[in-house]
């Protein structure tokens, strides 16, 4: 009653409105209720019992034959403690969740529970009929009537869920990137839900269906302990819609809080009555009722017609007690809520007596009366409490009671076995006597023990086999559930990052028309230039705003350093190539996105499946494509190891060779190293760790080949390779195996022949392969070596982009140095329409500085180098390197020839000028 009018009062106090009742003049009856609750439909108001109520179709009845409903216990807490719910559950297909009323026909559901992301669990050692429901954010554990019920409630919960989940809408991402998908493995998923693991479960109709809805409330249902203290307004209208439909034919309309002791009367009839009518006895009801009265009727076969009369004289009596239980039930309530009302009334005439009072005595009378109100009140409260402590006390007082009654339980158990043992004893010298009837006897009642024991054994293995049946089942479904939301979060991810992709390009090209513009600015209006230039500081500032943004979404925002520390956004020193940098920049974020789940992914799964390297063309192909990041260091020490032999210990001791005396190239060791790779932030700082070890390994190379020493450009070479292998020991030999394994002869030597040389045979093939390209350069007078003969002296190191450079780099150190010459024609070949429509030497000139880190789409430059270029092999480029060899031998003979004639002429000529000299002083003396 408390309770009540505290909801009650809340609810004034708030503004809530109380239900009206004038809004459910013409109800439904229970029928249509129920089936609305079966169809997850609201009950259509305005509507009578008579014009809604059309005869069903047998369609209709096939489909409400197949409907989940049925009565449950929910555990839900009642104050402090937790107590069973009698609750009518009603699966709901278009959301995938169970609804749950305290009775069939009402019209609010008390809650639900969400069955798209829930889990069911089922335990043999809880009581019979229990299992539970897991969301992620609430567990519900649910009773059945027995144990056949509740399998027959998981596996349909289970068939439930399975099916919506195989029904959900699916991503087409295909379309998006122009990609051929395979369904094969979602079209498997469709019966992947159905496993045979439990049997299929017959239906108890008895408490599961239609029919059980059908019926009256049980009359758990209608108790006042099973009304929901949470929801108190959904009680509220559920009861007002149940009593209006109980008095919807009635000739006069009332309030719902209208009692009248001599209405009562009339009103129970007229109910009963209609109920009665309106409900038919269920085959399983009537065949429950025979085998109760089964045994009372065995012996009176002849009185068949009075059996059947009275099975249904007895069906109504049960129908008409149930529903006068729930009508008291329900006047019960109204009575509670009459009460509600009169406290709220008293204080609403206490409220206007205070305003309407035209005294402040009279006014401070009322407070005085409302003071003394309070003091009683708590006074009372004092009372109650002194009263709970006193339970309190005697609650404490009974717990050690029954401890002591558990000791003095515990002590007759004892007891007991010992009196057991002494039987046994006994029983043992009785079997040892030769009297045989002792012996059957015992025995028999052995066995029988046994009996049962096997028995019990039994029920619990098969009780445990469908607890693993169930179990299995479950984590076999949720399983593939879980595959389907991996697979949708995958094509989510493919979906952002296509249209992040497309968002890069679509900002690449508008960047490209603001370059355009601003090359263009000399020839524009000063109006004109001020708009393009403020356009052109916007686009640059926008990465910082969206930087300094918190509020923004980034799916995946673009890095400042690459995996090995490479910069990604070049820092171009002329202030109009900036625009060109950020270009760069989301070009190459762009082949990124879109190559990552159609390229890069089955090729890191084809190197994730390599188990042991070997030499092969399927991984020369491989090693084309580029090696993942996580493969590239150990694929770089086997390609070390293949062409030479590490020896143990060698590099430390030329390390102590280093501090023990100092090798003449030390000095211009110093100054490359501040000078290496200063686009790599583990390079910038001159103490950093990958500093130091690169001034060991350089120093280490000096005094393992005296010869060469140190060349400008092994730094770079050492620490790309230091980056890739971490380990400056196996970095050292890969410097070593470059230099003196994949590189011709006398290529870091003190002339650089053998670079001279590559330049040659590198002019050859490019006027055979791109003549209209060399026709270009030889008209404006470029020499390419200036160009070209860095990139082949460091393999392209501080000239490529990072991602690109690597790839190059691993084809490189796979197939040697054919592989330098076919990607510096493929990088005039991609940039030869850009370099075509230049026609000034300068303007050329400066597009060479810079032209290869336009370079964004490594695949495209790769196809151009190893298939449209129509490829060389390795012996044509070691035949052309032997002519011009000899060549340039030839040359430097004449060179050396011309210069020791011309040495020993300034020598005659000088040894003449000094007599001259001494004769002119023999004069002067």
């Amino acid at each position: 009653m408390d309770e009540m009018e505290g909801y009650y009062n809340e609810a004034n106090i708030t503004g809530e409105p109380l239900p009206k009742i004038k809004e459910l003049e013409r109800p439904l009856n229970d029928e249509q209720i129920v089936m609305s609750h079966m169809r997850c439909e609201k009950p259509i108001v305005g509507r009578t019992a008579e014009d809604s109520n059309p005869t069903p179709k047998k369609e209709d009845e096939k489909v409400e034959s197949k409907k989940l409903c049925g009565y449950l216990y929910k555990l839900g807490l009642t104050g402090p403690l937790k107590t069973w719910k009698h609750r009518f559950f009603s699966y709901d297909e278009k959301k995938c969740c169970l609804l749950y009323y305290r009775m069939a026909t009402d019209v609010c559901p008390l809650g639900s529970i969400d069955l798209r992301t829930s889990t069911f669990h089922l335990s043999v050692e809880a009581e019979e009929g229990i299992f539970q429901i897991k969301t992620p954010t609430k567990a519900f554990l649910l009773k059945a009537i027995n144990n056949h019920a509740k399998m027959y409630w998981l596996q349909q919960l289970q068939l439930k869920r399975w099916e919506f989940c195989k029904n959900e809408p699916k991503i087409d991402t295909g379309n998006l990137l122009n990609l051929e998908f395979r369904d094969s493995e979602s079209d498997n998923h469709g019966t992947a839900g159905d496993g045979s693991f439990l049997p299929i479960v017959k239906t108890p109709t008895e408490v599961v269906g239609l029919s059980v809805a059908s019926m009256p409330a049980p009359q758990e249902s209608t108790s006042l302990q099973n009304f929901s203290l949470k929801h108190p307004w959904k009680e509220i209208q559920n009861t007002v819609h149940n009593l209006r439909g109980a008095k919807s034919t009635l000739a006069t309309c009332r309030s719902v809080f209208h009692f009248e002791e001599g209405e009562q009367v009339a009103e129970v009839g007229e109910f009963i009555a209609r109920q009665v009518q309106k409900f038919s006895p269920s085959p399983n009801f009537s065949r429950k009722t025979r085998k109760e009265n089964s045994s009372s009727l065995s012996n009176q076969e002849g009185f068949a017609s009075d059996t059947i009369s009275f099975e249904k004289m007895s069906n109504s009596r049960h129908q008409i007690q149930a529903l006068a239980e729930e009508l008291k039930a329900q006047k019960d309530l109204v009575k509670l809520l009459h009460r509600a009302l009169e406290s709220a009334h008293q204080e609403k005439r206490a409220c206007s007596d205070y305003l309407n009072a035209a005294e402040e005595k009279e006014r401070l009378e009322l407070i005085r009366h409302k003071v003394r109100q309070i003091e009683d009140l708590r006074q009372r409260v004092e009372s109650l409490e002194q009263e709970k402590k006193d339970l309190e006390q005697c609650v404490s007082f009974k717990d050690l009671h029954i401890n002591e009654l558990k000791e003095h339980v515990q002590l007759l158990m004892e007891k007991n076995n010992a009196k057991q043992q002494v039987i046994l004893k006994q029983n043992e010298q009785l079997l040892s006597q030769n009297d045989t009837d002792v012996v059957n006897s015992i025995a028999n009642e052995t066995l029988h023990t046994l009996y049962r024991k096997i028995d019990s054994l039994m029920d619990d293995i098969n009780a445990y086999k469908t607890q693993n049946q169930f179990l299995n089942s479950e984590i076999h479904q949720v399983t593939q559930l879980w595959r389907n939301t991996a697979e949708k979060e995958t094509s989510l991810f493919m979906k952002c990052s296509y249209l992040e992709a497309r968002n890069c390009q679509i900002e690449s090209k508008y960047l490209i028309v603001l370059r355009k513009m601003q090359e263009a600015l000399p020839y524009l209006d000063a109006e004109y230039c001020e708009v393009i230039k403020s356009l052109i500081e916007d686009a640059l500032q926008s990465d910082l705003d969206k930087a300094h943004d918190s509020s923004s979404v980034h799916f995946s925002s673009i890095s400042e350093y690459d995996d090995y520390g490479f910069t990604i956004i070049p820092e171009y020193e002329v202030e109009h190539l900036k625009l060109l940098a950020k270009i760069q920049a989301l070009e190459i974020r762009s082949n990124k996105l879109l190559t990552h789940e159609v390229v890069d992914k089955p090729l890191r799964m084809k190197w994730n499946s390599i188990k042991e390297l070997a030499h092969s063309v399927e991984l020369k192909n491989l090693v084309r494509l580029g090696i993942p990041t996580e493969h590239r260091r150990h694929v770089w020490k086997w390609l070390t190891s293949q062409r030479i032999h590490i020896i143990a210990n060698h590099y430390t001791d030329l390390l102590r060779k280093c501090e023990s005396s100092q090798h003449p190239a030390t000095q211009q060791i110093e100054l490359d190293i501040h000078r290496t790779l200063t686009n790599n932030k583990h390079f910038t700082c001159p103490t950093s760790e990958f500093t130091q070890k690169l001034r060991r390994v350089l120093l280490a190379y000096s005094w393992q080949n005296p010869t060469i020493g140190y060349c400008q450009g092994l730094n770079r070479i050492a620490a790309l390779a230091l980056l890739v292998l971490e380990d400056e020991e196996s970095a050292f030999y890969c410097l070593v195996d470059i230099v003196e394994n994949i590189m011709p002869a006398e290529y870091y030597s003190n002339s650089l022949s053998g670079s001279q040389v590559d330049q040659r045979v590198f002019k050859d093939f490019l006027s055979e392969k791109l003549p209209r390209l060399t026709t270009h350069f030889q008209q404006y007078k470029i020499d390419l070596s200036h160009i070209t003969f860095n990139w082949f002296l460091v393999v392209f190191v501080d000239s490529l982009v990072s991602e690109i450079l690597l790839r190059v780099w691993d084809a490189f150190l796979y197939e040697g140095t054919k592989v330098i010459f076919r990607y510096a024609l493929a990088i005039f070949k991609y940039n030869e329409e850009e370099i075509l429509k230049l026609n000034d030497e300068m303007d050329i000139y400066q597009y060479l500085s810079f032209f290869t880190k336009t370079i964004c789409d490594g695949r495209k430059l790769m196809n151009i180098a190893f298939n449209e270029m129509n490829p060389f092999p390795m012996k044509l480029v070691r035949n052309r390197r032997v002519a011009h060899m000899e060549k340039f031998k030839a040359e430097l003979a004449e060179l050396e020839k011309i210069k020791q004639e011309y040495v020993k002429k300034n020598e005659k000529l000088g040894s003449a000028d000094i007599d001259m000299v001494v004769s002119e002083d023999e004069e002067d003396t």
